[in-house]
């Protein structure tokens, strides 16, 4: 009796109907990536601003831009490096790391809008060396304001 209760089980579960839910929508049905990403205090009119920025996938051939982000080819194509890779790229600096007593600028930004299915909603600066790190590992999606450190 037992064996027969786990083969149907294991039956039902495959075809989708076990009790576990619906089936998570297949990567082709996916909605792209969409973020908004404001720039202020970088001390350049073409980068300050807000912008939108698409990502999708083109026929399986890579990250397809779309938006209004001055860079938003180069700045899909991070972000899709960041999901290969399973890295966070808008997690924000560990509470305990040691960072640089640097200043990069007054430069800040706040990004939103979804990513990978999740929801953004992240800020960044260039207060210290670990902000700065963080700034610069996100760019194209934030413009590059190297020369701004102090």
């Amino acid at each position: 009796m037992l064996r027969r209760l786990v083969l149907v089980s294991l039956v039902t579960s495959a075809a989708g109907v076990g009790g576990l839910g619906p089936l998570p929508p297949l990567p082709l049905l996916s909605a792209p990536d969409a973020l908004t990403v404001t720039i202020s205090k970088s001390g350049h009119r073409s980068a300050d601003g807000t912008f939108k920025l698409e990502c999708g996938d083109k026929d399986g051939k890579g990250a397809e831009a779309r938006g209004d982000h001055p860079a938003a080819a180069g700045a899909c194509e991070r972000l899709a490096g960041y999901a290969k890779a399973g890295k966070d790229p808008f997690a924000p600096v560990g509470k305990d790391r040691m960072c640089s007593l640097q200043h990069g600028g007054p430069a800040v930004a706040h990004i939103t809008g979804e990513w990978q299915g999740r929801a953004v909603d992240a800020r960044f600066s260039r207060a210290n060396g670990c902000e700065i790190e963080r700034w610069e590992n996100l760019e194209p999606v934030l413009p590059h304001l190297s020369h701004v450190r102090g």
